[in-house]
């Protein structure tokens, strides 16, 4: 009996090693489908505005629209990371870095809204609810108030666009791009020139142009989506015991555990959504909560710097200088608001006191949603037009 007990251990063993091995193998396959994608994004781009993509996006040097489109974009596909590797598809396709800064950062406050529909799902119970609607808003305080100190200093003084440019320059060898062998690159290029050939059977250079980016932004979304269903099956469990472990060992080891797992998993979303529940049936407080979506916040630039990996010659210098002010908008962020007791303070307040008018009337609630995430970024796109 115990000899059968441990044949079928071994061959339970041998079933889910393979059964691992597929999935891991998927999703080898879909991270090249982004790279390729975001690569078609930017030839694309390059096909439909040849050298003139500043006076295509000059509704973008107003920064308060560049925000409000990068916001708009995030909520209606729910994915920060789907948005920003289209944006750095864009500027290798030449956007200019500048007009692409608000919209990353726009990006950051947009894919918050998932927390908050989740928080919904308690509102059965007031104390629940409660917690629940403050640790999902928490997050969207934090990103307005990101926006409000960093974005006017980044226009004042470029601090974020000059330290990115440095660091892409140090990560890039500038010297001879043309001749820079970039392996990712090598192995995306051919199915880059398999869907330009199919593009360029269209009648018109900016028809198929327009083609490539529909499919480029269309593979990326899939790519995005598939990752993370792939990856949660996989990385959840580990992910979530990493995130259990740290929580309560200070705020250092919050953030660290909250990007940690949103790497894992590729997704932000993921990271906080997860944390929402436990908040509301009282297994942490927000405050605990609190460095957790700073650290998801960190760990979801990976996905662009990634996408940046794709590009090369010219564009590869503009294209990792956006994804890197992806990651040093966030770390400032993180330093700078949480690092300062007062500013620290105002998200917690601020959440707290829109939980208590939501907890009173639910309407509240629902309204906020629509608000934030849709009305006013909608209206202002309109007003400013």
């Amino acid at each position: 009996m115990s000899e059968m007990t441990a044949v079928n251990s071994v061959s339970n063993d041998k079933m889910m090693t393979r059964h691992y091995g597929r999935i891991w193998l998927k999703v080898i396959l879909w991270i090249y489908a982004l790279l390729v994608a975001v690569s078609v994004v930017g030839s694309g781009f390059k096909m439909v505005v040849g050298g003139n993509a500043a006076e295509l996006f000059n509704f973008a040097n107003n920064a308060f629209l560049a925000l409000i489109a990068g916001t708009l974009a995030t909520a209606l596909v729910q994915s920060s990371s789907t948005v920003t590797s289209i944006i750095v598809g864009l500027v290798a396709g030449g956007l200019p870095v500048h007009m692409a800064i608000p919209m990353i950062m726009g990006a950051n406050i947009g894919t918050t809204i998932t927390n908050t529909v989740v928080s919904l799902g308690h509102m059965g119970c007031n104390k629940e609810f409660k917690r629940a609607f403050a640790a999902s808003t928490i997050h969207d305080f934090f990103n307005y108030l990101a926006v409000l100190i960093i974005l006017p200093l980044e226009l004042m003084t470029g601090f974020l666009s000059k330290l990115s440019l440095s660091v892409a320059e140090m990560l890039i060898d500038t010297q001879d791009m043309s001749m820079n062998f970039n392996i990712v690159k090598f192995l995306t290029a051919p199915a880059e020139d398999i869907i330009k050939g199919f593009a360029n059977l269209l009648p018109d250079t900016t028809l198929g142009g327009l083609a490539m980016i529909s499919f480029g932004i269309f593979l990326i979304f899939s790519a995005v989506v598939r990752l993370g269903k792939l990856l949660k099956k996989v990385m959840t469990g580990k992910a979530k015991n990493v995130l259990e472990k740290s929580i309560g060992r200070g705020p250092v080891s919050g953030i660290a555990s909250g990007a940690a797992m949103t790497v894992m998993v590729q997704s932000s979303t993921t990271t906080t959504c997860l944390m929402v529940p436990m908040v509301g049936s009282g297994l942490f407080t927000v405050r605990q909560m609190y460095p957790v979506t700073l650290g998801a916040n960190i760990g979801t630039t990976i996905t662009a710097i990634l996408a940046a990996t794709a590009i090369s010659a010219d564009a590869a210098m503009p294209a990792m200088t956006i994804a890197l002010v992806h990651l040093f908008f966030n770390l400032f962020a993180v330093a700078f608001i949480y690092g300062i007791k007062p500013l620290r303070e105002i998200p917690l307040y601020a959440a707290d006191k829109l939980a208590d008018l939501a907890v009173k009337k639910k309407a509240y609630a629902f309204a906020y949603l629509a608000l934030a995430f849709f009305v006013v970024p909608a209206l202002a796109i309109l007003v400013t037009k």
